[in-house]
């Protein structure tokens, strides 16, 4: 059973788990994130988080920094980052794109991740924790909740 750690100083919630890895390679025209829902929901995986993601997209659409505008791309991009929390009750992805002139967008990732030549995912699952998302007042958002199994 995974325990709760604490840091030194502040006392902040810690936990440990066991990690199981999981490699994902999409192909042309699939989209990332309905890809991961799906993966994980088939699953039933409670708690993990991107390692790494390399490939190429069409499509990009992100909630921008302000946590208000959302913003569509359309063109080819590189996956420079995509990091995240993912479990069956809900997701948190952040990545970062460039087009072929090298500039970078990034924000919160909101879908229409459309692949362009490939994207190599890899997932670490955490087999003793469960990840839910409950209201935070103080964000005015659903915040990573974590729990032992």
């Amino acid at each position: 059973m995974a325990a709760p750690m604490h840091a030194g100083g502040d006392s902040v919630d810690s936990f440990s788990s066991p990690m199981n890895c999981i490699v994902l390679r999409l192909g042309p025209g699939q989209e990332i994130v309905t890809s991961l829902k799906q993966l994980v929901n088939q699953n039933n995986i409670q708690a993990a988080f991107i390692i790494t993601c390399v490939g190429s997209v069409t499509n990009v659409k992100l909630r921008m920094a302000d946590s208000v505008s959302i913003v569509d791309f359309t063109g080819h991009y590189e996956i420079v980052s995509l990091v995240g929390t993912l479990s069956c009750t809900g997701f948190h992805l952040h990545g970062s794109f460039s087009d072929a002139s090298g500039k970078v967008i990034g924000g919160h990732v909101v879908s229409d991740l459309k692949v362009y030549t490939t994207a190599e995912i890899v997932i670490g699952e955490c087999t003793k924790l469960k990840f839910d998302r409950t209201y935070d007042e103080q964000s005015g958002y659903k915040e990573l909740s974590i729990s032992s199994k």
